[in-house]
C-alpha cells in the first residue's frame, strides 16, 4: 500500500470532501476548504496516523501545493 493511500483519507476527512485525490491534486488555493485551520487539522492527523512530530519551522506553503508534495513530506518524516 502506497503512502498516498494513508494520506488521502486524512485529507478527505478533514476537508469533508469525497472527491478522488491523486498525487497531482492541487491543495492550497485550489480547494476552498483547505484553510489555515484545515492545515492544522491535517498536520495533527498525520502526526497521529504515522507517529511523527512536525515542528512549526518545518512547515511552509510548498508542502501543501499538491497531494504529492504532502506525501513526499510525510515520507521524509517516517
Amino acid at each position: 500500500m502506497a503512502l498516498i493511500d494513508d494520506v488521502t483519507p486524512i485529507l478527505q476527512d478533514v476537508l469533508q470532501i469525497d472527491q478522488t485525490l491523486t498525487s497531482e491534486s492541487a491543495l492550497l488555493g485550489d480547494i476552498p476548504e483547505f484553510d489555515s485551520m484545515a492545515v492544522v487539522s491535517v498536520l495533527t492527523g498525520l502526526e497521529e496516523q504515522f507517529g511523527i512530530m512536525i515542528d512549526d519551522d518545518e512547515i511552509d506553503a510548498s508542502i501543501f501545493e499538491t497531494v504529492g508534495s504532502l506525501v513526499s513530506f510525510v515520507e521524509g518524516k517516517v
